[in-house]
């Protein structure tokens, strides 16, 4: 499958009048909770000539709140009208004592927190009534109780929930170069199995009290590390279907869809020396 890119609403009326030159789109699920208005026949006439998936920001997965079942049912509705090929969620959480925050906080990586994410996650597919995919996230400073590496914890969360991974590769990079571990080696220690979904992104560099460190800001290019790190990715986990984020800053359609095309020749060059 070609690359896609995220779905946003200031490029809706050209992708409906004029279609895009990509494979598919992922919209958050949240935009499109309403039930009636533009937003969602937008999204129906966008369904009919491409594919989607669903990603979501808002459900606070790792929390220890107990589970939104309204905004799971709010999911399940739009499963069911759109048949998204992928229905995704982060490892993350974002509320607590039922305040939430606009962020996707990184959990401890522990027993305690893998037992709690697991069962969370299965939950989540017991109501939908199919398997999800998590995401890896970006973070800016490590938990001292954390006595499992992100990569295994990954792997182990998908191995004990039944879920599968979308692996955000900017992320990697991000964490690899903030917290100091080699980014092949996360790469190397995920399932080959696991992963169904690749995202792609920019990000920033910025001093912080002397120190360097990137934030994961989705508002530019991939660069130039994060495209090689996608090609080692691709080499191990094959022709994934891949997707560009930007969600600020948001350029012309036509540049998106020159970025998906960059995903697109490092599989096919991929594909080519595998041959």
């Amino acid at each position: 499958m070609r690359a896609g890119i995220g779905l946003r609403a200031v490029h809706h009326l050209e992708i409906v009048e004029r279609g895009a030159d990509v494979g598919w789109f992922e919209a958050h699920s949240e935009n499109y909770f309403a039930r009636g208005g533009q937003l969602p026949r937008v999204l129906g006439k966008i369904r009919e000539r491409y594919p989607l998936s669903f990603h979501g920001v808002g459900l606070s997965i790792g929390s220890t709140d107990p589970l939104q079942r309204g905004h799971l049912t709010e999911i399940a509705r739009l499963v069911r009208d759109f048949e998204p090929m992928f229905v995704s969620e982060h490892l993350s959480w974002g509320s607590v004592g039922g305040r939430f925050m606009n962020d996707l906080l990184p959990l401890p990586y522990t027993e305690e927190a893998l037992r709690h994410m697991s069962d969370r996650v299965r939950q989540v597919q017991d109501f939908l009534g199919r398997q999800i995919l998590i995401e890896n996230v970006s973070s800016y400073l490590q938990f001292a109780c954390s006595d499992i590496p992100e990569w295994d914890f990954l792997a182990a969360l998908a191995h004990e929930s039944g879920c599968a991974l979308l692996l955000d590769v900017n992320n990697v990079y991000v964490n690899a170069m903030n917290h100091g571990f080699d980014a092949c080696t996360y790469l190397n220690r995920i399932p080959r199995r696991a992963v169904q979904e690749i995202h792609l992104a920019g990000h920033s560099i910025r001093d912080v009290d002397g120190h360097t460190v990137r934030v994961d800001t989705h508002d530019g290019p991939v660069c130039d590390d994060v495209w090689v790190l996608y090609a080692a990715a691709i080499h191990r986990f094959g022709p994934v279907p891949t997707l560009i984020e930007w969600d600020s800053n948001i350029p012309a359609l036509d540049v998106l869809a020159a970025e998906a095309h960059k995903a697109n020749e490092v599989m096919e060059t991929d594909r080519a020396r595998a041959a």
